[in-house]
């Protein structure tokens, strides 16, 4: 998985910082770098980028706040 989908140096680093700051599991982690690669494809990109990230991560629900 982690070889075709491979994000760049800058997705890789939201990544992990939304992994740190949401507290995904490594399945949570997978998970976003799979929607950000069905993302990239969408828009015909060869690669991964920040943007796919971001978007990706855009779609994860929030628990509600108390």
């Amino acid at each position: 998985m982690e070889e075709l989908t491979s994000p760049d140096e800058g997705g890789r680093r939201l990544l992990m910082q939304a992994a740190e700051a949401m507290r995904l599991s490594a399945r949570g982690y997978t998970r976003m770098l799979r929607v950000a690669q069905t993302i990239a494809d969408l828009s015909a990109s060869e690669s991964v980028g920040r943007i796919h990230i971001a978007e990706a991560l855009s779609y994860r629900r929030q628990a509600p706040r108390a």
